[in-house]
């Protein structure tokens, strides 16, 4: 029996599925759905009316492709969850993709796959839909290989941490509005100065609240210093995986306190006591471009390795000439 896929649009048509990829899951979509600006889109694979494969896709507004900000992109973190062994994997996602390239190119300028397991996922049939990929890195630390997340740090981060502590610095967690409007805040200014431009806006992590962490698949670290919060870090949990979405401090007021260190630290270590497997720090950049977040996280006990992530532009003369410059 052929597969049948099925677009939904709207979270409230959305069946019970199993899974357990937080980036392909209902719960996630009715967190985009409440965005304002977000359009998500989950594509669910049956086979004999026995769901067998979903994927998530979202598009919002591009802060980053100026002179173009109205321009909008689509987004997909990994290629899908699959929910039965016994099918062509590989098949199943060349069929969601076309499917998904199709749908999504009415309404967005440019689509993204990100956060790949692996480099090589899909890419018979990403080149098959005039894809093109670009070299990228990731990051994860293994939580499993250590009894203490601190093993895997160098000494000077130790220090920094115990003086921060000393210092008179607290570390919560928080899903009171006040904090997350004063957190937003923070790492926002964090964001659009030294790590990248986009940030999204309050309404994210309201919504983040409501739909994520109220449910236990997202937290919300914020570190404060005499009441006033200095820095914080956001997770999303996904199986026995824990993805640092935004962490920052401030610090140049507060150097001394290292507020983006001990964010960091308490993300490590809260995924450790949850009993995550890795944490993977997402996106932290292309591999010929110097970033600073990158240089700053690798100096906890992280891996780098090389991965891609894989694009497709509505306009056929652009996306051609980008095919065969990253052929």
């Amino acid at each position: 029996m052929p597969i049948k896929l099925t677009s939904y649009y709207h979270g409230k048509n959305i069946p019970g599925l199993p899974g357990n990829n937080i980036f392909h899951s209902k719960d996630l979509f009715l967190f985009y759905e409440a965005i304002t600006g977000y359009r998500p889109v989950l594509i669910v694979a049956t086979k004999e009316g026995k769901p067998v494969a979903k994927l998530l896709a979202v598009t919002r507004k591009n802060a980053q492709l100026l002179p173009f900000p109205f321009l909008k992109r689509c987004e997909i973190y990994g290629t899908g969850e699959y929910l039965d062994d016994n099918i062509d994997k590989e098949e199943v996602f060349n069929y969601m993709l076309e499917h998904l390239t199709n749908e999504s190119l009415r309404h967005a300028f440019i689509i993204e796959f990100r956060n790949l397991e692996n480099a090589l996922d899909g890419h018979r049939y990403f080149r098959a839909n005039k894809y093109f990929a670009i070299n990228w890195l990731r990051v994860r630390n293994s939580l499993h290989k250590v009894d203490r997340v601190e093993e895997q740090f160098n000494p000077s981060r130790i220090r920094q941490i115990k003086k921060g502590l000393k210092n008179g610095v607290e570390i919560c967690e928080t899903n009171n509005a006040e904090d997350i409007s004063e957190f937003s805040h923070v790492l926002h200014k964090i964001y659009s100065t030294r790590i990248r431009k986009y940030f999204p806006t309050l309404e994210f992590f309201q919504q983040a609240n409501t739909w994520l962490i109220s449910k236990g698949l997202a937290k919300i670290f914020i570190v404060k210093y005499k009441g006033r919060i200095i820095g914080g870090s956001s997770i999303l949990y996904s199986s026995e995986s824990a993805y640092l979405w935004f962490s920052g401090g401030m610090t140049k007021r507060f150097a001394t306190l290292y507020p983006g260190v001990l964010a960091i630290w308490c993300a490590l270590t809260d995924a450790k006591t949850r009993g995550c497997r890795h944490m993977e720090f997402m996106d932290v950049g292309l591999p010929f471009r110097k970033h600073g977040f990158r240089n700053f996280i690798l100096r906890f006990g992280g891996k780098q390795s090389s991965t891609r992530r894989w694009f497709r532009i509505r306009w056929n003369f652009l996306n051609n000439f980008l095919i065969k410059i990253y052929a």
